[in-house]
């Protein structure tokens, strides 16, 4: 018993290090981002392909493309990406499928259509990943580009179809443990590097070195807002569940009450030697109540937990770009004195 425990720890372990990190290359990320910001201005959601190779533990992402819009029903996705990534090997370009990435608008990425799309990514490609680009915050000069991946709980939670609190207990499985945040580098090769060198040059002293964006007030605005919903909603699910609970109270109350009279007259059947009633009877009777499933409510807690963490990680930047701002107009201001 304790040998077969081992061996599920191990292989356990062992699913959790499938993939130690994503190395993206600059343009496929310019690709993703170029396509999740034409979508944002249409108030829609930017999804595709990613495509790549698996080297060592080290996930490769060395192109991409978009999906087609869901509003066009002649369009079979699925041919659509297969006819794509054919074409793609025909002129000797990676074409292996490595996953999927979306847009997100201030931190609403995880929802249950992300969960349910990465389930099946990863039960048919192992390796796979979903990269998230956050468009409002990567607009305000801060690059929010993540990778996320299942959690062996979570799969097996999801295999199950089970979302009751005992199965959450029983997994272990929590709103911090649904998904694991890979860390993502940008690689670029030795050429675009030159190349960027020389355009920095060229580029005008008052054009290129813009920074200090101090408009953050939308971006935490924005944020805050998202927050207080997802606070409400949560809110809601608590109110729901604790009116099941009340409910089931409630019901037991009413069947042990009912188990007692049963008891009490079958006592004096028995004294009268007249036959008893069966207990099942009475269980009958009452009806067990279905239990709310739990993983909107642990999906909106995961949402609540990467609001506050952009929040906290925003005014940290925020109030770094006040302090050299401060120190900057310090200085000019001691220049023209002088």
């Amino acid at each position: 018993m304790a040998n077969r425990a081992n061996r599920h720890a191990a292989r356990t372990e062992e699913s959790d290090n499938t993939i130690n990190y994503v190395q993206c290359d600059g343009l496929a990320v310019m690709k993703m981002v170029k396509h999740c910001h034409e979508e944002s201005s249409n108030m829609d959601l930017a999804q595709g392909a990613l495509l790549g190779l698996v080297v060592d533990k080290c996930l490769e992402i060395t192109n991409c493309f978009p999906f087609p819009k869901s509003g066009d029903e002649t369009m079979d996705e699925e041919m659509y990406q297969l006819t794509v990534m054919r074409r793609l090997r025909r002129v000797n370009v990676d074409h292996l499928h490595v996953g999927w990435y979306q847009s997100s608008d201030v931190g609403n990425s995880l929802s249950l259509a992300l969960l349910e799309s990465q389930y099946h990514y990863q039960t048919s490609i192992e390796e796979s990943v979903v990269v998230v680009y956050d468009t409002q915050k990567s607009s305000r000069g801060f690059l929010c580009l993540k990778a996320y991946r299942l959690t062996p709980q979570a799969i097996q939670m999801y295999k199950d179809g089970d979302f009751t609190p005992e199965a959450f207990r029983t997994l272990k499985v929590g709103y911090e443990s649904l998904f694991a945040e890979i860390p993502i580098v940008i690689k670029n090769s030795p050429l675009t590097n030159i190349m960027m060198s020389e355009l920095n040059e060229l580029l005008p002293e008052d054009k290129g070195h813009n920074f200090l964006d101090l408009g953050t007030a939308s971006v935490l605005e924005n944020q805050m807002r998202s927050l207080i919903e997802r606070v409400d909603e949560l809110y809601q699910e608590a109110v729901r569940y604790n009116k099941y609970q009340q409910v089931v109270f409630k019901q037991d109350t009413e069947k042990h009450r009912a188990l007692a009279k049963l008891a009490a007259e079958n006592a004096v059947r028995t004294s009268k030697g007249e036959p008893t009633v069966a207990e099942e009877e009475v269980i009958k009777q009452f009806r067990p109540m279905p239990v709310p499933a739990r993983l909107t409510a642990t999906i909106t807690s995961g949402q609540i937990n990467t609001h506050a963490q952009h929040i906290a990680q925003f005014c940290s930047q925020s109030l770094a770009k006040l302090f050299i701002t401060e120190s900057l107009q310090n200085a000019k201001e001691a220049k023209e004195i002088k």
